[in-house]
């Protein structure tokens, strides 16, 4: 996929479906939406994941006539995963594209530093990524989790069928601190310990010290929060040094997009907490993964982050039509308490913190497959916005 800046017209069922209806998509010129991603520097296998969704949903609303009889257009932009270049990005598609909306980026930093290019420039920023909570803004929307949505229920189990010992290891910027901070209170509330924390800067390629401490503390859990090429090199080492036979893994943020990166075999038995699991055999979900590869090939990977990206969109053409009108301001008025129908069922947008209540999914990794374990119901977010 080339990482220099491409316009996508997602239309290829659109053409005969508006020429049967009789209506023209481009009467009215289209309605141009902002992709500002990670297409490289580190992080590019989510910012795939977050295309497959958009694009699905782009060519979905084409093909149904559009937004209010205009085609949705997707522009997208590389941010070489760097904050920097994110709000340069971000401020070319505001102020010379007129995109009515952006969607992405796929890190805290990113986003952090686009807020103010957003809030400015009065453009809505759609953010599918699971997230550590406490971003609020009339102009951001979060179609993601927060951390109470991935823990409150994966650390009860874990505790209960694995042991009540955690060890936390992860990246040192904030969502794996936010996400360890919320757990070491949920593990207390369990009656449970946490005998270790590391935080670890990125880059890392030698993890050996590590995991002999995690080994000599006597956990029976890691929860582990290192995204990334860095976390697939520490589960490899850990895999091979033996650790992963002595404790069991709680893969914070892990999602189908890892699955093969650890080599054959290994990385097996690792838990998470998703709003999206690609191997469910519920119609919805089936579906889903279903249309991603009628369009991107039978060996594309689906994951969470696919749909959450698929849904940002969707949610963005349902709130313009409630409103009647297209503009950032209608955005705004028309996501706020919109509830859409998702893979995995109804999804609620808050009308005052703007974050999502969804389904969850209690899920492991099993031969070369991630798969349910529970299906937990709805959960609604502790978003941190009071």
């Amino acid at each position: 996929m080339p990482l220099t800046r491409r316009r996508t017209i997602a239309t290829l069922a659109a053409g005969s479906a508006a020429l049967a209806s009789g209506r023209s998509l481009a009467r009215n010129g289209p309605v141009k939406v902002g992709a500002v991603l990670e297409f490289s520097g580190g992080l590019e296998l989510f910012g795939q994941q977050a295309r497959l969704g958009l694009e699905l949903a782009a060519a979905e609303i084409n093909a149904a006539g559009g937004i209010l009889g205009r085609p949705v257009e997707l522009l997208f932009e590389d941010n070489k995963t760097d904050p920097k270049t994110a709000v340069e990005k971000a401020s070319r598609l505001i102020a010379r594209d007129e995109v009515v909306a952006i969607c992405g980026p796929i890190t805290s930093s990113a986003r952090d530093a686009m807020a103010p290019t957003m809030a400015r420039g009065r453009t809505p920023l759609l953010y599918a990524t699971n997230y550590e909570g406490g971003a609020c803004d009339r102009y951001l929307f979060v179609f993601n989790t927060v951390p109470n949505q991935e823990l409150a229920r994966l650390l009860p189990y874990l505790a209960r069928t694995r042991g009540s010992r955690f060890y936390c290891f992860g990246a040192d910027y904030v969502w794996p601190q936010k996400m360890f901070a919320q757990a070491e209170k949920l593990v207390a509330g369990l009656g449970g310990t946490i005998v270790g924390k590391e935080l670890t800067p990125f880059g890392v390629k030698e993890f050996a010290p590590v995991v002999r401490r995690i080994e000599a503390s006597g956990a029976d859990v890691l929860l582990f929060a290192l995204p990334g090429a860095d976390g697939i090199t520490f589960i490899r080492q850990a895999e091979d040094l033996g650790l992963l036979k002595k404790l069991t893994v709680g893969f914070l943020g892990f999602s189908e997009a890892y699955l093969g990166a650890f080599g054959p075999g290994k990385g097996q038995d690792m838990y998470v907490a998703v709003p999206f699991v690609a191997s469910a055999e519920a119609t919805g979900p089936k579906e889903f993964v279903a249309r991603i590869r009628a369009r991107a090939g039978q060996d594309a990977v689906v994951s969470h982050y696919v749909m959450t990206h698929w849904l940002a969109l969707t949610a963005l053409a349902r709130a313009l039509e409630k409103v009647g009108r297209i503009d950032r301001e209608a955005v705004v008025e028309g996501l706020e308490g919109l509830t859409l129908e998702a893979p995995t069922g109804p999804v609620t947008i808050g009308a005052k913190d703007h974050h999502v209540t969804l389904a969850m999914f209690l899920a492991k990794t099993q031969g070369d497959r991630l798969v349910t374990v529970e299906a937990l119901g709805p959960i609604a977010p502790e978003s941190g916005c009071g």
